[in-house]
Order: structure tokens, then sequence, then C-alpha cells
């Protein structure tokens, strides 16, 4: 009884001091009508369309603080993001705003909310309320075992690594898809062993039981088991939430979609805020239908569109507007500008990538002059691949840069990989190439490599390679030995032996394969190489290349360790990477078809819209410059380029066309062409020529 009485009369005081509290807040004043009306929403299901830089955050946070005013408790309201940096940010201009009166015991990550959870009632799915949870090296570690207990011997046959199939268990569990099908649609080539996998996962999840324990996706699957196996506590948590609002909607899961309905199914006052026009992440389990479908799901819900813009100039809007209405699939908005009129985005074509980059630093360099600071400009491509020649360029103009989001491209694993087997073949007693080289192979560790080194420092230019291993590398090392004599033997038949023949020699060999096991995103990395091979294509011979790369690689690892924080650098990033970010300046480069879209992509169901919306992502990072650029050649098989759809699809007035007519324009005959088997014609022909072209490719697409 006396509890009873304590929880009313914290209640009782709670609604009197939060109203005093928060009384103070000039919602009027410190939002626009969109916002408010968002904010002041009642009761019920709620879709609010938050397109970019319309201030998404500042409304959700408003909205917290106004239900708090309104004298909920802290403890009923469930607020969820998707990284732990937004959640911080989310609660200290919380506190601000109501000068940190009032805490949100049930903010954070889908992660982190679900582990809260499950530290209490863990114990109904037969876990201790104790669990451990795995990082990323212990699950790696596990996995690691259960291929062991398998029988499977990676130093004996290719088989997947650890960190591929943890990637594909993980999207099978977010996705909800049977192991089967995510082999099918992602990793075809390993459908044969489909039924190893699917024991190697069992496994897994077994052990990672009996060891009481649990890695970041079992965090969601067993919080959502937990609620369909337990009526009694998915009433407790849905009753205690009142309120429950999702920040970044459109990037959710299945499974994440399904537990914000469990635990919103009781009062159904549910907020989610979004924007499917920026739903990017597919390769992650992102599901855009989980936004779409939103209105279907819960009937009756209100939906809200911030459509003003506080970031962008009118003119990249118009572009951003245009480009995204081509989604057939999508939630109608249009952005408007609260910015002063500036000048419309450029569009640049050039011969090749050389050109594109250089044209990109010089007007870097002009931008700086008339004083754009560095870090206020940023080039945005569609791949890593595509910021190797201008790395190149930047490096050599001395103008220092940040590669957000991975490494930098002569500092990358395969890059160097590649590298290795040309300097063997190049200087064969270059011991530090031979130990990289080596040690990839099945079976041969570092002593088997060094045998091998010992073996060839002592024996003459035509020792027979295939008998050398036979005599002093044990069975298990022969398997790696001839997948390695693959590669030599094919980097020996080549007729020509410059450096852009010997790279698809490589690119031609069993290596691909060991990309393949080795690694998830293995089809961007063979892109990275074939762009490797592009640069390669300008040397005059391979010394010079060797020399060139070196020089290359040396520079960017001391830049990468003299940039401090204080130093001005501009920003280098894939779109993905810099999606809720934005700069004053921003170039996006290699904007032509077959790299944007992805060639890819148009063999996906829905792979063209998704493309778009990344495209959409790139042009509404800019504030107030705009820039694309493309190449007309520069493909890996020295194929034929136009604009990419997307710039096609942009009205004409909307941006300024450069140098067209100052190209010498190439007669597009044929999309597989080489550049050896055109001709250049008049101008207006070309021109004219292309427009069919173009007419095709779109014709194409609208068959996928």
């Amino acid at each position: 009884m006396l509890s009873i009485v304590g929880e009313f009369s914290f209640c009782v005081t709670y609604a009197i001091l939060g109203s005093y509290f928060y009384s103070m807040i000039d919602f009027d004043s410190e939002l626009n009508k969109e916002q408010l009306d968002v904010v002041r929403h009642g009761d019920g299901a709620c879709l609010v369309l938050a397109g970019a830089g319309s201030g998404k955050t500042r409304t959700i946070i408003y909205r917290v603080a106004y239900l708090l005013e309104q004298g909920v408790n802290p403890e009923e309201i469930l607020l969820v993001t998707f990284t732990n940096k937004a959640a911080k940010e989310m609660v200290q201009r919380l506190e601000r705003i109501v000068e940190g009166q009032m805490k949100l015991p049930w903010s954070g990550t889908f992660h982190r909310v679900t582990y809260k959870i499950l530290r209490k009632y863990a114990s109904l799915l037969g876990y201790s309320n104790n669990f451990t949870i795995l990082d990323s090296g212990d699950s790696l570690d596990l996995l690691k075992l259960c291929i062991k207990q398998e029988g499977v011997d990676r130093k004996k046959r290719r088989f997947p690594s650890a960190k591929v199939l943890r990637s594909l268990i993980s999207y099978a569990r977010n996705a909800q898809m049977p192991i089967e099908d995510v082999l099918k649609e992602k990793h075809p080539q390993w459908m044969d062993i489909a039924d190893v996998i699917s024991r190697i996962g069992d496994d897994y999840a077994k052990r990672k039981k009996e060891a009481q324990a649990m890695d970041f996706d079992d965090l969601l699957v067993n919080a959502y088991l937990l609620f369909l196996k337990n009526e009694k506590l998915r009433r407790l948590f849905s009753t205690q939430f009142k309120y429950v609002l999702v920040d970044e909607y459109q990037d959710t899961n299945r499974i994440q979609a399904s537990l914000i309905h469990l635990l919103s199914s009781h009062h159904k006052n549910l907020l989610v805020v979004g924007d499917d026009a920026q739903s990017i992440y597919s390769f992650r389990a992102a599901d855009i239908k989980n936004i779409l479908d939103f209105e279907a799901r819960f009937r009756g819900a209100k939906v809200f569109r911030l459509e003003t813009n506080y970031r962008s100039t009118p003119e990249i809007l118009f572009v951003a507007n245009d480009v995204i209405s081509h989604n057939a699939s999508q939630y109608q908005k249009t952005l408007r500008a609260t910015r002063d009129v500036f000048c419309r985005p450029e569009v640049h074509p050039f011969s090749d990538i050389q050109e594109e980059a250089a044209f990109i630093a010089d007007r870097v360099l002009e931008l700086r002059d008339e004083g754009v600071a560095l870090p206020k400009i940023a080039v945005l491509f569609r791949a890593a691949y595509q910021s190797q020649a201008l790395e190149v360029e930047l490096v050599k103009r001395d103008i220092p840069y940040e590669y957000r989001g991975g490494v930098r491209f002569f500092d990358r694993s395969h890059i160097k990989d590649v590298l290795g087997y040309l300097r063997v073949f190049h200087n064969p007693v270059d011991v530090v190439a031979w130990s990289r080289v080596l040690t990839m192979q099945a079976g041969i560790g570092p002593a088997s490599a060094q045998k091998i080194i010992q073996a060839l420092k002592g024996s003459d230019d035509d020792v027979d390679l295939e008998a050398l291993g036979q005599s002093i590398l044990s069975v298990r090392a022969r398997v790696g030995w001839a997948d390695f004599l693959s590669v030599w033997e094919g980097l020996h038949a080549c007729e020509n032996p410059h450096p852009h023949e010997l790279i698809k020699s490589v690119l031609d060999s069993n290596y691909v394969t060991y990309i393949e096991n080795e690694h998830d995103n293995y089809r961007e990395r063979l892109q990275d190489i074939e762009q490797l091979a592009l640069y390669a294509e300008r040397q005059p011979d391979i010394a010079q290349f060797l020399a060139d790369v070196t020089l290359q690689e040396g520079f960017t690892a001391a830049q990468a360790r003299g940039v401090s924080d204080d130093d001005e650098h501009m920003v280098l990033s894939t779109i993905h990477q810099a999606k809720g970010l934005e700069w004053d300046t921003v170039f996006v480069m290699g904007v032509s078809n077959g790299q944007f879209p992805s060639e890819r992509s148009l063999k996906e169901p829905k792979g063209l819209e998704e493309e778009r919306r990344l495209f959409y992502v790139a042009v509404t990072r800019a504030e107030r410059l705009l820039y694309f650029s493309y190449s007309l050649t520069g493909g890996f098989r020295s194929a034929l380029a136009g604009p990419s759809v997307f710039i096609d699809e942009i009205a004409r007035d909307l941006v300024d066309h450069h140098n067209f007519r100052d190209l010498p324009l190439i007669a597009f005959t044929d999309p597989s062409d080489s550049v050896d088997n055109v001709s250049y014609v008049a101008e207006d022909d070309a021109w004219n020529d292309w427009g069919e072209k173009r007419t095709s490719f779109l014709k194409s697409i609208d068959e996928y």
C-alpha cells in the first residue's frame, strides 16, 4: 500500500514540476509550422517524412520536450536511434532545452535498448541474465572454431572466411531470410556448399547459447522472440511505453520494424521519422517497405511532411526534386529552400578520368583562393575505386585530404596483394614481396614461406618451381604453392609484360577466388584492382609503375600521419559514408553509365530506384555549390560511356552543361566498342547519335 501511495505521490509531483520546468519553452518561435504540427501531434501512429536538411533531429527533440511538458513520465517514452552518436547528440540537445531537469532512461540505439530488456528477462529464453556480449573479434573466433569443427580445412580448400560467413549470417537474421536464399541472392558461387554453411550457422548459434553469450544480432532477434513467446511481458512493455519515437526509420530492417510494432502495440502512439528518398542501405538488410507500407501496417496513421530545407540553395533543390521524382515507389514531397538564389549546379564531361581529376583539383585550389576553406569541400563517389585518379592528383598538387570511411587507395590490402605479385615478377629477390604473396596462399604460413624464399635465393633463374615446392613443402602447403604457381605462370605468359597486362593477368587468375572467399565486398575490391590496371596503362613500363606507386604509398602514409585535427583538409567519401553530412561545395564524380548507376544494380529488383536515391543523397549534401563530372572513356575494358541516366533525367535548364561542344565527341556505335574501334565525328552528329544511344539505354532500364 505504501509503495502505491509513494508512486502516486511521485506522479503528482512530477506532473506539477514538469509543467513548471517546460512551460518556458517557446515552441512557436523555435519551430516552423511543419515542425510544430508534428511536435503538437496528439495520440496515434504518425509518419514524419523529413526531407534532407529539414531539421528532423530538432523536430524529434522538441516532440520529446513537448511530451514532457504535458506531464508524460520520462519512463514512458522510448526514443530509438541508429547510432550512439545520434543518441548522445539528441539527449544532449534535449537537456539543453529542458535545462537538464529530466533524463530519458529509455533512449539509445536498437542494440542498447534490447540489451537493457534482455539483461532483466533473458532467463525466459534459457539464458543467464548476466550473459556475455560477443564483440566483433569474439564472434569471428567462435565462427572459426565452428568452421574447424565442421571439418573444413581452409588451408586445403577455398572456403568463405569467418568474416564473410558472419556477414552472411547477420544479413539472413536481420532480413529474416533463410541462409540459402541469401546465398542465392548475394553469393551464388557458394550454392554448392549451402548445406555446409547452414550447418556452421546452426553450430555457431548453439555454441553461443552454450557459452551464455550473444552477438549484436542476437540482441535484436532474442528480444523479438522474447516478446513473441511471452504475451505478459509484451503487454508489460507496450503498456509502459506510452510514446515510442524512432529516428531514421527508412534504415530499419525487418526485425527492427517488428520489434517497434510489438513495443507500441498497446497505446499505438508511434512516431517514426525518416525519408524514403534516402533509403540506401539495402545491402545491410534495410527494407524500404517498412516506411512505404507504414500506413498499411498502422491503419489511420497520420502523415506529416517536413519540406522546408535549411541547407541548400533553391537551384540545388530543383535538381534534387527533379531527379527523385522519377522513382515510382516513393512518398511525393518537394523540398523548398530558405536560402537565397545563387547559381545552378554544373555538369562537366571529360575525355578520361585523369582530366576529370585534374579539373576537380584545379577547381578546389580556385575555391580555396576564393575563401572557401578546404574542410567545407567534399568529393563524393559511388564506389571507392573511383577515387584513385583523384587521390594521385591531390598528392601531386599537395592538397591535403581526408578519406572518410575507409583506407586510402594505395593502402588497401588487395591493392598491396596485386602489387606484391608484380614486385616478385619484376624483382625475384624482393623477400618482402615474396613473403606477402606466399602467406596469402592456403597452407603456407611464415615458416613455409621462409623455406621457399631461402630455396629461391640459392637457385638458378630457370629453377623448376613445381619440383622445388614438392621437395621442401608439406602436403598441406603444396596446395597453396600450386595456387601461387598458377598466378606466376599467368604473369610469365604475358606477351607484353606491361604493368597493365600483368594486372589483367592477376585478375584472370585464381586470386579472384581468394578475394571472393576472404571478403564479402569482393566486387568492390575487384573494381579497385581494375582501377589500378587503368592507372598502370598510362605508365611506360613496370619499373616506372612500381616506383611511382611506391612514392604514392609513401607520400599518402606520411600525409596521413602528419594531418592533425587542426590541419585543413578536404574530404573524399563514398556517398554512403556521406549520408547525414553537409558541405558548402560538393563534387560528385564518376557520374557515367556503368558507374553510377552501377551495372550490378540494374540486375537487382528495384536496384535502379535505390541508385537514384543514392544520387539524391549526394545532391542534397551540397549547401551552395554542386558539380557533376564524368569521363567519356576510362573503363577497365576501354569501354565508352556517356553521362549517367540520372544526369539525363535532370531538366536541361536546371543545370549548366559545360564544354560539350568543346570536346572531340566520339561516335557511340556500340557500348562494347573499344577506343581503337571508334572514330571522331562532327559535333552535331555525335550529339544526335548519343541522344539515340541514351534513349536505347533508358529503354533497356525499363525492362528491369
